[in-house]
């Protein structure tokens, strides 16, 4: 079972998820939160594996929300999927850049938002193509600084290096098999290692960083 909190301000808008996904199968709801103090809180007794995290919040935002969430002891495993009423605007930015593991838009449909739970509760991230292109650039010119590469990055073979830039393009672990003609299991090894040595939580992550380094330049080598 996946356990879920579903963080929203909005009593109606919070109980209509909750209930969409407790009446899944695989999903079990094991908290709702009204703002970011009180899912902090639910999140460090319920341990949930997937938190829905409203972005726009009085008192304690989703972004802070988030980062203390992630900062708990034993949060290793847990996953944020944030929720926005914008595709791209800074808030979603910034969670991405505390650890969430991906958005959606609130006015997505009720299979998107347990569609999205389960893709994030496996370790991926939320992040398809189409959106990451229009993300990363929207980001990138908000992020005028100089990009300066984590010397990490140095300890990654050319075979890893070229899956972080393949990751930041928005690929898959098959497609990125495809791409490269290696087995999907020797991709996941890669994953691991780059994820491993560069200190990631998940892919949301990654295209962070390959982004804000450097490594990938929108408009040149992302796919």
């Amino acid at each position: 079972m996946i356990r879920v909190l579903v963080v929203d301000d909005q009593t109606i808008v919070r109980a209509g998820f909750a209930a969409l996904l407790d009446a899944q199968e695989d999903i079990t709801v094991v908290g709702e939160a009204g703002d970011g103090r009180q899912a902090v809180a639910l999140a460090e007794r319920g341990r949930p594996d997937v938190v829905v995290m409203d972005i726009r919040m009085p008192g304690m935002d989703g972004i802070e929300a988030t980062r203390r969430i992630l900062a708990q002891p034993g949060s290793e495993g847990v996953r944020v999927l944030v929720l926005t009423t914008f595709d791209v605007d800074e808030y979603v930015y910034e969670a991405l850049a505390v650890g969430a593991s991906g958005f959606l838009l609130k006015d997505a449909t009720a299979d998107e938002l347990v569609s999205a739970v389960r893709v994030v509760a496996r370790g991926d991230s939320l992040l398809a193509p189409q959106v990451t292109g229009r993300l990363i650039r929207e980001f990138t010119k908000q992020r005028r600084s100089r990009p300066q590469a984590p010397s990490e990055l140095s300890t990654l073979t050319a075979r890893e290096s070229e899956v972080l830039v393949l990751i930041a393009g928005g690929l898959s672990n098959a497609e990125i098999a495809a791409r490269l003609v290696v087995s999907e299991h020797t991709v996941k090894t890669h994953v691991a290692r780059v994820f491993t040595k560069l200190g990631l939580r998940d892919r949301a992550q990654a295209v962070m960083l390959a982004y804000e380094s450097g490594v990938v330049v929108p408009g040149e080598n992302a796919t």
